[in-house]
């Protein structure tokens, strides 16, 4: 039986640069697995008030919305979603890698940038 989930696109939900979407298809492939889609959620926490969470998962909810990028998915639950609409997901390599996010929905943001309101 197949599950039909609602496809969204990036505007919807998050956006990922082509450096953030290189990286994210690298980790996924040395995983190994192909069901495995990036998560992309906001979850009450952190010093201002909302952080995010980013990581692996092969549950997607019947209600998720889904991205395709090529390779792989991402998926976000939709309460996330109206939360980080039009975000962008960047990577950045070097003495400061890591993800980051871009969101035009926060009014505030920690110095880590990992938290918001």
């Amino acid at each position: 039986m197949s599950i039909a989930h609602t496809e969204a696109s990036p505007e919807e939900t998050i956006a990922l640069t082509d450096l953030a979407a290189s990286k994210v298809g690298e980790l996924l492939r040395q995983e190994g697995n192909p069901e495995l889609a990036l998560r992309v959620a906001v979850r009450p926490g952190g010093c201002s008030g909302m952080s995010y969470e980013m990581f692996f998962d092969s549950d997607v909810a019947d209600d998720d919305l889904v991205s395709s990028y090529g390779e792989f998915r991402v998926v976000v639950d939709p309460t996330s979603a109206t939360l980080i609409a039009g975000s962008t997901l960047d990577f950045k390599d070097g003495m400061q890698s890591g993800f980051s996010i871009n969101n035009p929905n926060a009014t505030r943001s920690c110095g880590c940038g990992q938290s918001f309101s």
